[in-house]
């Protein structure tokens, strides 16, 4: 699905409980995540019906590398010549996307919550299994942002993985916020903010206390890495997800 201007100038594509985002300006448009590979007939299509094309995208940017991010990045690169930043403490994630650390067994999570099965299920007819990793990538860190499309400011927000970022659009009043705050959690079916479960998360007391520099940026609008766009002000939604605490 895909929807545009979800933001001034931000456009979503949701595939298998998955979001991908395109921010575009006058200099041109970033890949914010590359989803699962499933993602890639939405993805291309958006991006030649937005007008952009080979040698014009100006950058793929992982807000971490998990698969589900990960996914698309290597043909993104291949068929749109497209730079991939990540910070450099998930390169290896970057490259080897299954090897990840994370507290609990991923496999007890559909017996313990069968509403996630069909997020689970979803995900790997998408391609969940079949990711390829990407090794030519390039340093995300605090000073990146000014060359991006909308200049977004680059906030590390490690937990969920240990080079985690969030983008935060102050002049579009929006928050890309990967997973380090999501509106559906996979692992269990929840909705509503929230952290990714534990099946997924490297550090759930540190990703919990990442959630006050999300706060700090009072954005109005949070666009999750997994869940519809929250309306209610990052405020709002730090304390929802701090009371959930981890699961």
């Amino acid at each position: 699905m895909f929807t545009r201007n979800v933001a001034d100038g931000i456009h979503r594509i949701e595939h298998a409980y998955v979001n991908t985002y395109l921010v575009e300006d006058d200099n041109g448009l970033a890949i914010i995540d590359a989803g699962l590979p499933g993602m890639w007939p939405e993805l291309s299509r958006a991006v030649r019906e937005l007008g952009y094309g080979a040698g014009s995208v100006t950058a793929l940017v992982l807000t971490h590398a998990h698969f589900d991010h990960v996914g698309t990045a290597a043909r993104i690169r291949r068929e749109f010549r497209t730079p991939i930043l990540v910070h450099d403490a998930d390169r290896y994630i970057a490259a080897h996307p299954y090897r990840y650390e994370h507290e609990n067994n991923r496999f007890l999570y559909p017996l313990r919550y069968p509403k996630s099965v069909p997020y689970l299920g979803a995900m790997t007819l998408a391609g969940a299994l079949t990711v390829r990793g990407v090794t030519d990538v390039h340093s995300l860190d605090g000073d990146s942002g000014g060359a991006l499309p909308g200049a977004p400011l680059i906030i590390h927000t490690p937990g969920h993985t240990a080079g985690h970022v969030a983008l935060h659009y102050p002049e579009r009043d929006v928050l890309i916020c990967g997973d380090s705050l999501v509106t559906l959690n996979p692992y269990t079916g929840a909705k509503g903010p929230q952290i990714v479960s534990g099946a997924a998360t490297a550090d759930s007391p540190e990703a919990l206390a990442s959630l006050n520099l999300l706060a700090k940026t009072n954005a109005p609008l949070l666009l999750t890495g997994h869940g519809e766009p929250w309306t209610g002000g990052v405020q709002s939604a730090v304390e929802q997800a701090l009371a959930r605490g981890a699961s």
